[in-house]
This record gives C-alpha cells, sequence and structure tokens, in this order.
C-alpha cells in the first residue's frame, strides 16, 4: 500500500489497556521515555496552595525586554536607529521600567546606553535597566555605560543556578557556585553602591529547574549582601529560562517563594517566563496570582527558541478582564509597523490581538453572529445614551471592542467577503503574477463582496483585475513627476525631482532616497502623504514592476498601486496617485 507521507510513522503500537473503548489511539515510535516529567527533575514544593483562589485585580509593573533578550535572539540584531526607534516607542506606550542592553556584550549595546545618557531620551520617570553576569569586569563595564544618566537605574546580574547548568556548563558545586554569585553581588555594590539612583536585581537563572531550598537561600543572601529595605527594594527575578512543566507548577514555585523569602517587604518579586511549551503567558498570569508583582517579557514575545513571554497578550489580556493595562495599546497597527521595522520579523496574521486575522471570521455563522451583536450593541448604545465606544461589549467572537485597538469596524462586517468569491488573491496571483499584500487583499475583498453583491454572480479573474486598477490604480488630477534622478546612495544620496503640480513645474533637490525626496515636495506643495507600508514586486510578466502603498493622510488610511519599469519608479507612481486621492492641505 502506497501512503501519501512515506516519512510518517502512523503510531501503530498496542492501545493502552487502561483506554476507554471511545478512545482508539495507538501508541507511537515518539522516544518519549527519553526524558523526564518536573516532579523526577526537581522537588516542586508542596504546600497550601493560595493562588487558586486568588485573582486579578490590577496591572504588575510590566518591563520590556526586547532591546537586550529580544535582541539577542535576532538573526540580524538592531541597529542604533532601531534600537532608538523600538525605545522610544516604549516610552510612547507607556512603558516605565525598561532594559535596555547588555553593555558588555558589544559595543552597540555599550554605545546606545551611553546614547541614553548623552542625549535625554529617557523621560524622568523611566527606570533605565542593564544586564550584566556576575563577573567583575563585565560588572565594572556595564556600571561605566550608566555613569551620567539621572534616571532611576536597575543593575540586573545574572548567574544560572540549576543542577544541569551547574554541572555540565560552570563545572561548580552547590557551595562554589554560591561563592561565585555573592562575588558578583560584592562586585556591584563596590561599582555602583555610590550611585544613589541605583537599585540591584538578581535573576537565578533556570530558577524553576532549581532546588527550592538552594534557591530560596540565595536570593536571602543577596538581599541581605545589597541590604534591601523597603525604601531601597531588591528585585529578585526567577525565570522559567526554560519551560518544562505545565503552568501550575510554575505559580507553586513562584508563592513558596512569596511565602519564604526573607525581607519580603523589600523585595519587589519578578518573573521572566519563556515559552516552549507554547505556555508562557499562563506562567506569567498564574505567577501574579501566585505573588509576582512585576514581569519580564517582549512586546510580541520575541526571544531566543519560542520566545519570551508577550507582555501585550498579558496586558490586553487583563484590558478584556476589565483591568485598566496601564499600557496604551489604542494604535495596534502603529506598534506593529514599528516592532516588525525593528525586528525584521513580521507578526503572524493569528497573533493575539495583533494578527491581521484576530477579528476575521471566515464562517458564515460567525459572521453572521458578529453582524448580530454588532447591531445589538449599537442599538442598546442608543437606547440609553451612552456612546458606542463606552457602552459594555459582549458581542459574540470579539473579545474586546477592535476600535479599543484602533482597527476599523469595516474590517470586521466585511470579515466574511472573501469566502466564495475564488480565491481573489490566489487568482490574482496565478494568472497575473501580483503578490497583494495582506491588508490590501482585505481591503480589495470589501469592494469585490459589493461588486458580487450588486451582480449575484461570479466573478473572473480579469474582472476582478480590472476591478483593482479602477479602485487602486486609475490616474486622479493631481500632482505628477515628469522626471527624477538620484545621485550617491544611503547617507550620502541626493535626489532631483521635477513635479507638476496644477500645471506648474516644481523643480526640487534635497539630501535622501526618491521616495523622502517625493513625500517631502508633496507636502511643501500642500499633499501630505504619510507612507505607512511599501511592497514592492517585479512580474515575471511583461508588466514591469508593481508598488503597493499603505498610506494616511489625515485621518485617512487607504491603499494606492505604481506600476512603471522599475520598482523605484512605481513606488513614485503610488505615492503621487495617493496624493491625487487626498485632500490638499
Amino acid at each position: 500500500m502506497t501512503t501519501a507521507f512515506p516519512t510518517i510513522h502512523t503510531p501503530a503500537g498496542q492501545v493502552p489497556d487502561q483506554a476507554p473503548a471511545w478512545n482508539r489511539q495507538r501508541r507511537s515510535q515518539m522516544p518519549s521515555h527519553r526524558y523526564r516529567d518536573i516532579h523526577r527533575r526537581v522537588e516542586v514544593p508542596f504546600m497550601q496552595r493560595k493562588w487558586p483562589d486568588a485573582r486579578l485585580t490590577q496591572a504588575p509593573l510590566w518591563v520590556p525586554v526586547d532591546l537586550r533578550d529580544g535582541n539577542q535572539a535576532l538573526a540580524e540584531p538592531m541597529d542604533p536607529a532601531r534600537k532608538r526607534r523600538f525605545f522610544e516607542l516604549l516610552v510612547a506606550m507607556g512603558y516605565k521600567e525598561i532594559e535596555v542592553g547588555y553593555p558588555s556584550a558589544s559595543q552597540t549595546d555599550f554605545d546606545f546606553v551611553r546614547l541614553i545618557a548623552e542625549e535625554d531620551l529617557a523621560p524622568e520617570d523611566v527606570t533605565i535597566a542593564v544586564f550584566t553576569p556576575a563577573r567583575r569586569d563585565l560588572i565594572e563595564r556595564t556600571v561605566a555605560s550608566v555613569r551620567g544618566i539621572p534616571n532611576d537605574i536597575v543593575i540586573h546580574m545574572y548567574t544560572a543556578t540549576a543542577p544541569a547548568w551547574r554541572d555540565i556548563v560552570l563545572g561548580k558545586d552547590r557551595a562554589a557556585l554560591r561563592e561565585l554569585i555573592l562575588d558578583g553581588g560584592r562586585a556591584v555594590l563596590d561599582c555602583a553602591g555610590d550611585l544613589p539612583n541605583v537599585r540591584f536585581e538578581f535573576s537565578p537563572e533556570v530558577f524553576n529547574l532549581t532546588e527550592p531550598d538552594y534557591v530560596l537561600e540565595i536570593c536571602d543572601r543577596m538581599t541581605t549582601l545589597w541590604d534591601a529595605t523597603p525604601r531601597r527594594p531588591v528585585i529578585l527575578n526567577l525565570p522559567a529560562t526554560v519551560e518544562v512543566a505545565t503552568p501550575n507548577v510554575y505559580a507553586d514555585q513562584i508563592e513558596y517563594m512569596h511565602r519564604n523569602l526573607a525581607r519580603r517587604d523589600s523585595v519587589i518579586l519578578s518573573v521572566h517566563p519563556h515559552n516552549d511549551r507554547g505556555t508562557g503567558v499562563a506562567c506569567a498570569e498564574l505567577a501574579v496570582l501566585a505573588g509576582a508583582q512585576r514581569v519580564e517579557g517582549c512586546v510580541f514575545g520575541n526571544g531566543e527558541r519560542t520566545g519570551n513571554v508577550d507582555i501585550a497578550t498579558l496586558a490586553l489580556n487583563l484590558h478584556a478582564q476589565g483591568i485598566d493595562p496601564m499600557i496604551d495599546f489604542s494604535d495596534i497597527d502603529e506598534i506593529r509597523r514599528t516592532v516588525e521595522y525593528c525586528t525584521r520579523m513580521p507578526i503572524h496574521e493569528r497573533h493575539p490581538y495583533v494578527g491581521d486575522l484576530v477579528h476575521t471570521a471566515f464562517s458564515g455563522t460567525h459572521q453572521d453572529a458578529i453582524k448580530k451583536g454588532m447591531a445589538e450593541h449599537r442599538a442598546r448604545a442608543a437606547a440609553t445614551g451612552i456612546p458606542e465606544r463606552a457602552a459594555d461589549w459582549h458581542v459574540p467572537y470579539l473579545p474586546i471592542d477592535p476600535a479599543d485597538l484602533g482597527r476599523s469596524y469595516d474590517a470586521v462586517i466585511r470579515v466574511n467577503s472573501q469566502s466564495g468569491k475564488g480565491g481573489i488573491a490566489y487568482l490574482l496571483h496565478t494568472e497575473y503574477g501580483m503578490d497583494l499584500p495582506r491588508r490590501l487583499q482585505i481591503d480589495f475583498a470589501g469592494h469585490v463582496q459589493a461588486l458580487a453583491d450588486d451582480t449575484g454572480v461570479e466573478i473572473s479573474a480579469a474582472e476582478l483585475r480590472d476591478l483593482f486598477e479602477a479602485i487602486y490604480c486609475d490616474d486622479p488630477s493631481g500632482p505628477a513627476v515628469k522626471d527624477w534622478r538620484t545621485s550617491g546612495d544611503g547617507a550620502e544620496a541626493d535626489t532631483e525631482i521635477t513635479l507638476i503640480v496644477d500645471g506648474v513645474t516644481h523643480r526640487t533637490r534635497r539630501g535622501g532616497g526618491p521616495v523622502a525626496a517625493l513625500t517631502e515636495a508633496l507636502a511643501e506643495a500642500g499633499y501630505r502623504i504619510e507612507v505607512l507600508g511599501l511592497t514592492q514586486q517585479t512580474t515575471d510578466r511583461d508588466e514591469g514592476a508593481i508598488a503597493y502603498l499603505e498610506y494616511r493622510s489625515g485621518d485617512h488610511v487607504g491603499w494606492s498601486c505604481g506600476r512603471a519599469d522599475s520598482a523605484q519608479a512605481a513606488a513614485l507612481a503610488a505615492i503621487v496617485r495617493a496624493a491625487g486621492r487626498s485632500a490638499r492641505r
């Protein structure tokens, strides 16, 4: 018998004796016997748990580590411009403690910390955290990087403490590692103890695989060494560096520390979950129930392997429960665009809250429920005299109002606009080589839906293309580029553009590439176009290059398309078409 998947070993072992008659799953060939469960790897504290009865009532202190931990996980680490852009985003969103780098690891990180010191990038109420191993020379360089910063500063020292790391990586027993950590703590005091704006943080890396008695002893030693007080508390950060157990186990471990730490009123208990099992968010939520007050993670979960905990999802989970996340997500697409630019990684369409498709239902029953729910919401708001944005929200299938995140209702009520239309994007690609960006696919699908509703017939690929050209590519009245030329590249680029506006020729010359030069020239002529996204492609047909432009003009966000012999010329064509569609200001 020939199988469709010759490399798949379909489970063919015995059905377990204890399996009920309705469960016919068979034993597989997966070598699961090689691994031990958490209870055979480390003692899990047994106690009368209190966290299952706890309730989330307020946001913890969020500490984004995108600029350090997240940056270390990028195939191409952020350059200074991207780090600065990301830092500015985090400040704008309202984060009040930000880990900005690992100054002893690279000159780039050291220089970025110095940039914060020299250019006054951080508002005075933002705490700056830096990361260092427990080694004197690296601690000295870390402290040197923050000298002169007027903000509150956290020196974050870490050392791995779990048995496998002690034995295999560090080659130290419990006593020797304890002394290494304490020596690091003394070095931190020697180097930074004179700085009144500095507080200290210690992470026993791989806390979740470390013996409870040992990690408790080390943490208590550190708070004693650093003289933790309520006015100058020490942060004890307890990472699930490699996620190895169900979230309830991590909660038990955190509650054990919460209930047994010395100087508990002088400790900020922090967690740093990773996502190896895909339950990082759940681990963080249960850890907060168990006593954690502070959560380190990345805005959309970037990090080594499967990532750090996603603190945007965590915050918006609180929002969906009626709890102020203390962070602003009212323009989720701007946040997404910035993070994608800085990390050079796309956000998945199904990523919670931020993905392009998270408010999209392709099922007709889901769409019907959403439409009815939206109608009920509007009617109830009108009947009670409450603005729609203030009325209680309980629309089926939508856990929060998309408008909270800056998303339009149009995208919601057209969620199924592509269903049954023959695969709009597929047809345009296979017939004409056009690769529409996903958000443009959604925008165009609304127009296709309207046409299909009007005609009541199936729409062919040729009709799809004609409709697309009419909506996004036809030349409107407005400015036009007569010619342009660019010399040099990068920072040395220089562009000359001849622009015709209302029949009058304008020649301008300015530094930068053609796209930036054209948008500046248009702004001077009264057409303010902000480029939100630009996708260029060269087809294998005879049509040359295509550019798809997502733009903002005033309060309007729209799309335009340009065609030309080159990708650059196509981009300029798309920009002037966007200007032609926009109100002159």
